[in-house]
């Protein structure tokens, strides 16, 4: 069973930058599109970005394209997400989720294409 799990959240100024990590083990991770998604309070989760298993494909929503940049290492089983010029509206709990079903290879937006999830890092972004 996939576990997932996330680190590298905290607080920073509007325009500052962050990196996420997370941390897979219990699934074939190099062969697993990775994604990020995020949820603020009263609001739905929302796809962030994804990956291709060899990293060479990437997908972004259109709120954080040419700022944020997903990344991962096969090697070392993890993910990245760099946040770059936050914005308030950046702030909010990030997930990094996992489609293991064998074969798949989408870069899915959908929540429930996903079925591996961590536990969530929280953003914070002051203004």
């Amino acid at each position: 069973q996939a576990q997932l799990v996330e680190s590298g959240g905290g607080l920073v100024q509007a325009g500052g930058s962050l990196r996420l990590s997370c941390a897979a083990s219990g699934h074939t991770f190099s062969s697993n599109v990775m994604g990020w998604f995020r949820q603020a309070p009263g609001k739905e989760r929302e796809f962030v970005a994804a990956i291709s298993w060899g990293g060479g494909s990437t997908r972004y929503a259109d709120s954080v394209k040419g700022r944020f940049t997903i990344s991962r290492d096969n090697v070392n089983n993890k993910v990245y997400l760099q946040m770059n010029t936050l914005k308030p509206e950046d702030a909010a709990v990030y997930y990094c989720a996992a489609r293991t079903s064998r074969g798949v290879s989408a870069l899915a937006t959908a929540v429930k294409e996903y079925d591996a999830w961590g536990q969530g890092t929280q953003v914070t972004v002051s203004s």
